[in-house]
């Protein structure tokens, strides 16, 4: 007999006291399950696609170092141990030479374009980090006078860009 009700309106037939059976509906259960299965995929989907980006990023960082080092423009860095700079923010990286124009993403910057530069960063992205690579030999006004033209276009976020292991 699967299931048994009191009002079946059969007598005890030999099986002691008469309880009642009920079968155990499991449809909910397996909709909870299934509504856990489909937010588990979901969740999972925008972990993967924020990873992608994130490498994304770091390759763009990676393929710009690249690019600054094939360009020709040999900059040496005072060592520091500083941190790092945060690479999901907007970055202007900018390579002061000891004599010459100074580099970004591997273009010559006139020094006379260099505030509608950072005018143009300022308005794609109020954020944007300045990062200077200055040689070790540049004059310390030279490097001031840059910043402070940064910092009169908007950009506040400065960074000094020095070479691996601190001395």
């Amino acid at each position: 007999m699967a299931g048994r009700l009191p009002d079946d309106g059969e007598e005890d037939g030999g099986h002691g006291g008469g309880g009642i059976f009920a079968e155990i509906n499991i449809t909910p259960l397996t909709d909870v399950f299934l509504v856990m299965v489909i937010i588990f995929m979901v969740s999972a989907l925008a972990v993967q696609a924020e990873a992608q980006e994130e490498k994304k990023r770091t390759e763009e960082v990676i393929e710009k170092v690249e690019a600054d080092k094939r360009s020709g423009l040999k900059v040496n860095l005072p060592s520091g141990a500083a941190q790092e700079i945060d690479v999901s923010k907007a970055s202007l990286v900018l390579l002061i030479p000891v004599q010459g124009d100074i580099m970004v993403a591997g273009k010559v910057v006139k020094d006379e374009d260099l505030d509608n530069l950072f005018r143009a960063a300022f308005t794609k992205d109020k954020t944007t980090q300045v990062v200077l690579q200055a040689d070790k030999g540049v004059a310390h006004g030279r490097v001031v006078n840059v910043m402070e033209r940064a910092k009169a276009a908007g950009l506040t976020r400065l960074a000094i860009g020095t070479s691996a292991g601190g001395s």
